[in-house]
């Protein structure tokens, strides 16, 4: 591993750690129910109060029938969130006859607010009283009727602004002496607005029972997710449980509290005047109201209680559930691997009776047991993570790249139908392929296999070696085949000649008899280039022999290139040189001083 590759690990290395640690820090903005949780730094969610009362009870119940699944689990979400309900109400209730009962503090600047709301009530009492007597005579045709029309339009307006302005300052005066009614009725308002929009957006469908809907997982991963789903969720079961046992403890102390207080409050009537008196038992009697509402909501919560046990127990029933198919399909997965054993095994056994060949076998087992594992590795994904949902998607991008990975195979594929056509080869064609020469010995459907020669004009004289080349070179590459109808090819013979030496003689006696001898094949060769070649008239390729002179050494050189056929190519070199011999001997007898020559 170079520096570079070493620097940029160790970023990644210290951004990994650095990642997690933060992710374990801000672990606690992930909880369902924030507001069950102590404050843990900044990062985890403490509860924020929505106002004067706790309406936790409901939050819990609303946020644990969101993630309700089976119809058992939303029937107990229903009746959940129908006691919390009925559990805030009561608290509202509570609050409101709490309120009621507190005696405000007035001084200073709630003193002067009490004294302006008392005035705007007087000032909307006679503004009331006002628009009355005008739309009484507004009825009446006079010549005043305008003018009341108007007047009434004024004082509408006027009542309005007055009654606004005595909102306002209703709210100042319990914002200063701590009277919670006005905020009370607000909240109770706002909730009362937002029950309604949720029963109204509430489904009434169940869906199906815990066992029709954990069948519906039908892969591994789909059962681990919802097992680890059920998990958290009885987690969150449990501790909505504490918190209404909390509320329970706390409402019972407070319900321990107003008895001691009625108790204590029943003895004080001796020496009251009768207005006292009337006041104390207001107060019993409301005292009285608040204890009832008190035993309401304990009864409420303790149904809670018990309401969250049995659903921490269905949760647990469909954690079971999920559990069984978890292992049923562990057990699919063990007897997949088995069997793929077994099929390899007994695959192996069959191709050992049935092929002889080593090596032969030994490429047929590979084969063999690559197969069985792909077909067991494509069985154990689709049990583990299904069937894909985009399969078109998918089955494009999977032709995409197989089209790649196999493009030689494919190329090879149509290139058969290429050699196949008019100008392909065929077996014992001598072809040249690559650089590589030699005969045809196989042709296949991907391959071409050539038995390799030397020198494609050297008859009978293979290497040995059997050369394999994929079929794509009949479209990317070139090839040559030598074996055809005429196989007509160029041939030469050399002639060294000594200096000194009557060379014109010579060369006019090898040029008659060459062209004598190849006098059949040219012009049989020129008929095929013509029939070939489509073309009419003349023929403009020419097959006679020529002869060349060329500088060699301290002589000269004779060059015969004449046209044979590949088949017979050696016959007619022989020839040749038993006609040059014969004119090197001829030549002897008329002049002693007749050159040595050399044929190549």
């Amino acid at each position: 591993m170079n520096r570079s590759r070493m620097v940029i690990v160790l970023v990644m290395l210290i951004v990994l750690a650095v990642t997690l640690a933060g992710v374990f820090m801000t672990r606690g903005v992930m909880a369902y129910l924030p507001f069950l949780q102590a404050r843990k730094g900044n990062w985890a969610g403490a509860y924020v109060p929505l106002g004067v009362v706790d309406q936790r009870p409901w939050q819990t119940a609303a946020t644990l029938a969101a993630l309700a699944q089976s119809a058992e689990e939303r029937k107990l979400a229903r009746d959940a969130e129908r006691l919390a309900d009925h559990e805030v109400d009561q608290a509202f209730s509570q609050s409101l006859r709490e309120a009621s009962l507190a005696k405000p503090n007035l001084s200073g600047k709630a003193l002067a607010l009490q004294q302006r709301v008392t005035e705007l009530q007087e000032t909307i009492k006679n503004d009331e009283a006002r628009i009355a007597a005008l739309s009484a005579g507004a009825g009446t045709k006079s010549a005043g009727a305008v003018s009341n029309a108007s007047d009434l339009e004024i004082a509408k307006a006027q009542l309005g602004l007055d009654q606004a302005e005595l909102a306002d300052s209703i709210e100042d005066l319990a914002r200063e002496s701590g009277d919670q009614r006005v905020k009370l009725q607000q909240e109770l308002a706002a909730r009362q607005a937002a029950m309604q929009q949720y029963k109204e957006n509430a489904s009434k469908d169940d869906g199906q029972t815990a066992v029709a809907s954990a069948e519906q997982y039908k892969t591994l991963a789909q059962q681990l997710s919802t097992w680890r789903s059920l998990r958290n969720r009885k987690q969150l079961i449990a501790q909505a449980e504490e918190l209404s046992r909390a509320d329970v403890a706390a409402l019972t102390a407070d319900q321990e509290r107003l008895k001691a207080e009625a108790a204590g409050f029943g003895g004080k009537g001796v020496g009251q005047s009768s207005s006292e008196r009337i006041d104390r038992l207001r107060q019993i009697s409301a005292q009285q109201n608040i204890l009832s509402i008190l035993n309401d909501r304990l009864g409420a919560q303790q149904q809670l209680v018990a309401l969250y046990g049995r659903w921490g127990q269905q949760v647990e029933l469909q954690q079971k559930i999920a559990i069984h198919l978890i292992l049923r399909s562990l057990a699919l997965l063990a007897a997949i691997c088995i069997l793929v054993i077994l099929a390899g095994w007994a695959l192996e056994l069959a191709l050992e009776r049935i092929v002889r060949d080593p090596r032969q076998a030994q490429t047929l087992k590979t084969v063999l047991h690559l197969g069985t594992q792909l077909v067991g590795l494509f069985l154990i994904l689709l049990i583990i993570f299904g069937v894909p949902r985009q399969m078109p998607t998918i089955l494009g991008l999977v032709t995409a790249g197989l089209t790649v990975v196999f493009q030689d195979f494919i190329l090879a594929f149509c290139g058969w139908f290429v050699l196949m056509g008019p100008n392909g080869v065929r077996v014992r064609d001598w072809v040249e392929i690559d650089g590589v020469g030699g005969e045809v010995v196989q042709l296949g459907l991907f391959r071409t296999w050539l038995l390799e020669t030397g020198n494609w004009t050297a008859n009978g004289h293979p290497t040995g070696r059997r050369v394999s080349f994929l079929n794509g070179y009949a479209i990317r590459g070139k090839y040559f085949n030598f074996s055809t109808v005429g196989q007509w090819m160029w041939d030469e013979i050399k002639v060294s000649v000594p200096p000194g030496t009557s060379i014109h003689p010579l060369i006019k006696g090898i040029y008659e008899a060459t062209v004598k001898i190849t006098e059949g094949d040219a012009k049989l060769a020129e008929a095929e280039w013509k029939r070939v070649t489509h073309e009419e008239g003349s023929p403009q390729f020419s097959a006679m022999p020529s002869v060349n002179l060329r500088p060699e050494g301290a002589g000269v050189d004779i060059v015969i290139r004449y046209i044979t056929r590949a088949g017979v190519r050696v016959e007619t070199r022989n020839h040749l040189f038993a006609m040059i011999v014969d004119l090197m001997q001829g030549g002897s007898k008329e002049d002693p001083l007749s050159p040595q020559v050399a044929l190549k």
